[in-house]
């Protein structure tokens, strides 16, 4: 049995948006129209200034972050509680809401990974194969309205109940309210092994572990230490002929040829291929000037995350 082949991949861009924009980036913050919805928060990422001075324009909502950690929005225009946006690609749509903590329901850029996932399990499907997708540290459930919407089954498994019942919620808004998706509050290790124990069994995993995390039950994370820990057990969940394994991240000390390396360590007896990179979202403001002076060149990107992917190979 040949050991899988690894790719390093350069920067895969989430540019297939409509409902979403990145239009400024600069002195640690950006600007992002969600809808109609504008919004200026903080990147850690961005360490470069603003090509048009640090002053905002047109925003709608601002998150001033606290000196003491956390922050607070300031609203000129206060947007309802909530909206929808939709990624036209896919068919699907989200729930947006400002949290306390600068977010907003929803990682623009993993739009990549959807794309790339709901591929591999249409294919599949079109084979006559069934697919049961595993869905870690879940958060809103994107990936897991992906999956269902290719036609995979889906376990949606978080440790927050609030960020499960938002799954939910997308998944109604995205037209899969009966769609087979199991939705768990749990901690995503005592779940696996409980899984394991009850022989059921997954074509595919899905992750976003946090750097550190809390579970259900008060179990403490931390990526260093639990992660290739998790893995482990997720590989004696995996069926006889899996479809893919995907790590995103978000944890800045972690780089794609760490987690290539962990697949490699988990998944190097199986013919297939590893690709780790990160992921990114297009600046508009940069897009556009480049566009206008009619020259080809360098045009700045947001870098959001990594991930690494395995996938079974070409038969």
């Amino acid at each position: 049995m040949s050991a899988p082949v690894i790719q390093r991949s350069p920067l895969l861009l989430a540019d297939g948006w409509r409902d979403y924009q990145l239009l400024h980036c600069g002195f640690g913050m950006k600007q992002e129209l969600w809808g109609r919805v504008n919004l200026v928060r903080p990147d850690p990422q961005i360490i470069w200034p603003k090509a048009d001075g640090p002053e905002w324009k047109g925003w709608d909502g601002f998150y001033h972050r606290s000196s003491e950690g956390g922050g607070r929005w300031e609203f000129r225009k206060r947007p309802a509680d909530h909206w929808t946006i939709g990624y036209q690609r896919l068919g699907l749509t989200f729930r947006i809401q400002p949290t306390s903590f600068k977010h907003t329901g929803l990682f623009p850029e993993q739009a990549v990974n959807w794309e790339w996932s709901s591929t591999l399990i249409k294919q599949a499907r079109a084979a006559g194969r069934e697919i049961a997708v595993l869905n870690l540290f879940g958060y809103t459930g994107a990936a897991t309205c992906a999956a269902a919407k290719a036609g995979a089954s889906v376990t949606h498994v978080d440790a927050s109940e609030g960020m499960v019942k938002w799954c939910r919620e997308n998944a109604a808004l995205s037209g899969l309210a009966s769609a087979p998706i199991r939705y768990i509050v749990d901690d995503c290790l005592k779940f696996v092994r409980r899984e394991i124990k009850r022989g059921r069994r997954y074509d595919a995993v899905i992750m976003d572990p946090p750097t550190y995390g809390r579970g259900a039950g008060g179990e403490m994370w931390r990526l260093e230490d639990s992660l290739w820990e998790l893995l482990v057990e997720c590989r004696k969940v995996l069926t006889p002929e899996p479809l893919f394994f995907l790590i995103n991240a978000y944890t800045a000390r972690l780089s794609p040829t760490v987690v290539a390396n962990l697949l490699h360590a988990l998944l190097g007896d199986r013919p297939g291929v590893i690709t780790a990179g990160e992921v990114g979202l297009p600046i508009q403001a940069d897009a556009a000037k480049t566009q206008a002076s009619g020259k080809t060149g360098y045009t700045k990107v947001l870098p959001c995350g990594i991930y690494g992917r395995w996938q079974v190979a070409d038969t």
